[in-house]
């Protein structure tokens, strides 16, 4: 047995070595083929898109597209740096013409973080590159050699990133995998797929076409390079961020930096048993006979939702929280639910999100493990299609479907019909002193009279607006009428 075992460990040893030695021939063919044997640094250029990760019109449909042109980007292998920019036309969520602005991204060698370095090292020569200098292991799918290494960045789990990298029967890089941690997928795959390569000047290889999928599998980059320069001899350049416009300093911070402490949860007693949670996203805490009902109990992130929830049980103590309405799915309004999860509270959407947050919020964990993975609870998602009515006998809360709103299919108001209250998120913000009545009137406010007052014909006071107005406050039904020239 003991010769057995020994024979077992030598040819395990052996195997290992083996594996080794055929990943480095078949990353030295590839070098080979893609013409990089000498490659340091590469700039490329051409046209296309990004998408909105987490801000779709619909919880299954793609992200929202940001059309690019005169896209570049130039990357130094040897110093780990990147700079891409590019021209962006996107069309506002609330209608209207399409607005220019600016894409830019920036690495440096002190922006280590893997959710940066990637951008570099999941390209084709970046992927090479990495599985050459970390002991790369080869396996075989599908007719692709697949290459594995692990990156020196750790996840907060604390362990390594893994990436994975596909080449073809030419010696192509055709796709590269990583995964990175996220409040809604969990370990979230980026998937990077390189196809239609040309040859630049020198011999080179680049992708014509490229592709970067996250979460779900949409896209959030698609390229369309043109062409590409090697060994840019102005590379540095190329990578180095321009300095701040005059009379603004640079921004404070960097790794090592302190980072500020959330504000706290505060109270305020709206009526009898209703308490609006501010500190954050306005959050709404609503006593029943026997339990809570929270409005937008899990936005922005899990800390942010535990601030809620432990307010909320403050103001109302001694009884459970049971319900938390989700206005919708948007990230920066469901990054906090997994606090909801772990509570055992149910959260309550419109009926397109339940299949998406289903999928998303029972995803593996084990990059960033949150409060919901550590628990073991599962998600509990009840929906509503046009209204549901929430009530104990004396207390009722309504909830309403929002139709025909640009920003997002699916978004919910609550209502309290006897302390004349209506809770809403993302539709409009208060129109400033200086300008009541916006010239051309806001698409959002206008879909909003139309469903609250013109339909539902609900008779409410106030207003509490998850997005707090600055300064601070909730509206009226008067001031939100008049912003439309009504009365």
């Amino acid at each position: 047995m003991k010769r057995l075992m020994a024979a077992l460990a030598f040819i395990s040893l052996v195997s290992a070595s083996a594996a080794a030695q055929d990943a480095k021939a078949v990353l030295a063919a590839a070098s080979k083929a893609m013409g990089m044997d000498n490659l340091t640094s590469i700039t490329i250029y051409g046209s296309g898109a990004n998408f909105n990760l987490g801000q779709s019109n619909n919880a299954n449909d793609q992200w929202p597209r940001n059309n690019l042109s005169d896209y570049q980007r130039s990357i130094d292998f040897s110093t780990s740096t990147s700079r891409a920019t590019a021209v962006t036309f996107a069309a506002p969520v609330t209608g209207g013409p399409p607005v220019q602005g600016a894409f830019q991204q920036n690495i440096t060698p002190t922006n280590t973080a893997w959710i940066q370095q990637l951008e570099i090292w999941t390209t084709p020569w970046g992927f090479v590159k990495g599985a050459m200098a970390n002991n790369a292991t080869l396996s075989s799918s599908g007719g692709s050699k697949v290459l594995t290494w692990t990156t020196t960045q750790k996840a907060p789990s604390g362990v390594s990133y893994k990436v994975v990298g596909y080449v073809n029967a030419q010696n192509l890089v055709t796709r590269v995998d990583t995964w990175l941690e996220n409040p809604i997928f969990g370990d979230m795959l980026v998937e990077n797929n390189y196809s239609n390569y040309r040859e630049a000047l020198g011999g080179s290889m680049y992708p014509a076409t490229i592709v970067q999928r996250r979460g779900n599998g949409q896209p959030v980059l698609e390229l369309q390079i043109l062409g590409a320069n090697v060994n840019p001899a102005n590379i540095t350049a190329l990578v180095t961020p321009p300095p701040p416009p005059a009379g603004r300093g640079g921004g404070p911070g960097g790794p090592g930096a302190p980072v500020a402490a959330p504000p706290a949860a505060t109270s305020t007693k709206l009526a009898d048993g209703v308490y609006r949670i501010g500190g954050g996203y306005i959050a709404m805490a609503i006593e029943m006979k026997d339990h809570i009902v929270l409005f937008e109990g899990g936005p922005q992130n899990e800390t942010r939702s535990q601030a809620i929830i432990a307010e909320a049980k403050k103001v109302i103590p001694n009884k459970p929280i049971r319900y938390s309405i989700l206005t919708h799915h948007h990230f920066d309004h469901s990054s906090g639910l997994p606090a909801v999860v772990a509570e055992g509270i149910t959260i309550i959407t419109h009926e397109n999100n339940k299949a998406f947050l289903t999928r998303a919020l029972t995803a593996p964990r084990t990059l960033a493990p949150d409060s919901m993975s550590k628990s073991g609870k599962k998600p509990v998602i009840e929906t509503v299609q046009e209204k549901r009515v929430l009530t104990d006998g004396t207390r009722v809360i309504e909830i309403y479907h929002v139709r025909g709103l640009p920003h997002v299919e699916g978004m919910l108001v609550a209502y309290l019909p006897k302390e004349k209250i209506l809770a809403y998120a993302d539709m409009f913000n208060a129109p400033p002193a200086n300008d009541p009545v916006p010239n051309p009137p806001v698409v959002g406010t206008q879909v909003f009279v139309a469903n609250v007052v013109d339909q539902l014909k609900l008779d409410f006071d106030t207003v509490v607006s998850v997005h707090a107005p600055n300064p601070d406050r909730n509206y009226s039904k008067a001031e939100i009428l008049k912003s439309l020239g009504r009365n």
